[in-house]
């Protein structure tokens, strides 16, 4: 995978990356700064390798060797781990909001009980008012 400037594009500043995914090239456009280390840069080829494993994955226990299919089922399986990704987020949305519900609550219990303490004790002292 490399980072190259734009072969002849409409935008020769343009930086792209070129990725290898199941055994195919692709030069994919955004690559961001055209600095060796870009997190951009990084994070697509990233992507690209976690596609072209997923790719393999699927391959290896298939009956088909037509990529286009191996791709789909390669994308259905990362679209199913995506949407239970995002389901364990909104649970675990859930449990903070509920747990910081909860720590609220108390404290408010808390806070009530002090202010009722120092109420009694000043109306059974009389200072209340004074």
């Amino acid at each position: 995978m490399t980072q190259q400037k734009h072969p002849g594009g409409s935008n020769p500043e343009q930086a792209y990356v070129t990725v290898h995914i199941y055994d195919q090239t692709y030069h994919l456009s955004g690559g961001g700064s055209g600095a060796a280390t870009d997190p951009q840069r990084e994070h697509v080829q990233r992507l690209a390798a976690r596609v072209d494993a997923r790719m393999r994955a699927v391959a290896a226990v298939g009956r088909t060797a037509d990529s286009l299919r191996v791709a789909v089922l390669a994308a259905l399986n990362l679209a199913d781990e995506l949407a239970r990704a995002e389901e364990r987020l909104k649970a675990l949305e859930g449990t903070l909001d509920a747990t910081e519900s909860a720590s609220l609550h108390a404290r408010a219990a808390n806070l009530t009980y002090l202010l009722d303490s120092v109420l009694e004790e000043d109306s059974s002292t009389g200072t209340l008012g004074s």
